[in-house]
């Protein structure tokens, strides 16, 4: 890297997202001993840049899912569309039909409006979204073989179906969560078999290892991790930290830093951290107290604090890059270019 970059974490404006180079790597590593290749289509959504799906592109991922089109738009700049899906219904698909000649842009519909939308669009190629359990996008699995066939009619080429168990991905305890997972997936597969093609398309790093039904999973956070998916018992651990400069110390007992509610979603609750508490989230400010291993009267201004966000997708998104760390030392930068819409 370049003189005039960062060479160590002391170098970093704050606050700045870090990832843990040997941590990243190691799930990186604990994923592909279960789904390689094709059996992943690792969701950027999750980490919104270019640089981090290359390096799954290398490990042999090079099916991607993606949550807008920007992202879709963003991968296919970088040279990575070799087989994008956007696993969300969206009227603003002609955007990515005028990529049909670039890349192959498969699209999720769930409707006579949204295949309308594709249609019109110019996109060639979709994936029936089905409802399996989470109260959010699909249609109802009795339908998919109807809106496949007007698909069909319509010249589009119908891969298959897609259904996510979101609702699922938390289940704490495996048995309950493989059972659950099980009566979600069979309106899946039902539906498949109405729909015909050879895709289906689910799962996410809750199930990445129980959802035995897919073909493919659609896991991201698994990458970097958080606190939430932290709770699971998973062969993943926290790469990503929102690294903050201490900006006030209180004889009273406690340390301010610079990072926020500006700088982290909050959406699953309060970061944690490993020097404490985390005591109040302001909108730039992280007021900390100190366990006992480190006192207070030991901090200064200027002290660096790593935090762990309780949720890894929209923390990511506030941020314009990510810092590769090995230890304190900055080995590597990746920006979060697929970041709004």
């Amino acid at each position: 890297m370049p003189t005039s970059d960062p060479s160590t974490i002391h170098d970093l404006p704050t606050p700045a997202l870090v990832v843990e180079r040997s941590v990243f790597e190691a799930n990186l590593a604990a994923m592909d001993a279960v789904l390689p290749g094709p059996r992943l289509r690792p969701h950027v959504k999750a980490f919104k840049s270019t640089a981090l799906a290359a390096r799954l592109a290398a490990d042999g991922h090079t099916s991607f899912c993606c949550a807008t089109p920007k992202e879709v738009e963003g991968m296919v700049a970088a040279g990575l569309g070799d087989d994008l899906l956007l696993a969300n219904e969206s009227l603003d698909v002609a955007r990515l039909g005028a990529l049909a000649d670039r890349a192959n842009i498969t699209v999720a519909v769930d409707s006579d409006v949204t295949l309308d939308a594709a249609i019109a669009g110019g996109i060639r190629s979709v994936l029936i979204d089905v409802e399996v359990g989470l109260p959010r996008c699909g249609c109802d699995p009795a339908d998919a073989g109807r809106l496949a066939e007007r698909a069909r009619a319509a010249g589009l080429d119908v891969r298959g179906v897609m259904g996510y168990e979101g609702h699922l991905m938390m289940v704490l305890d495996r048995d309950e969560k493989e059972r659950k997972v099980e009566r979600s997936m069979s309106l899946l597969v039902a539906a498949a078999a109405d729909v015909g093609g050879d895709v289906i398309s689910g799962g996410g790093t809750g199930t990445f290892d129980l959802n035995t039904w897919c073909t493919e999973i659609q896991a991201g956070s698994y990458t970097l991790l958080d606190t939430d998916y932290a709770k699971l018992g998973l062969p993943f651990e926290i790469a990503l930290n929102v690294l903050s400069t201490v900006v006030s110390v209180s004889p009273k007992g406690w340390i301010v830093a610079d990072a926020g509610l500006k700088s982290m979603g909050m959406d699953h609750g309060n970061p944690s951290w490993e020097g404490g508490d985390v005591f109040i989230m302001s909108d730039e400010h992280v007021t900390l107290v100190p366990g006992d291993e480190r006192p207070i009267g030991s901090w200064s201004v200027g002290d660096r604090v790593r935090l762990q966000s309780a949720h890894v997708d929209p923390t990511v998104a506030k941020h314009e890059q990510m810092w590769v760390v090995d230890g304190d030392d900055v080995v590597d930068r990746w920006p979060v270019d697929l970041r709004h819409w």
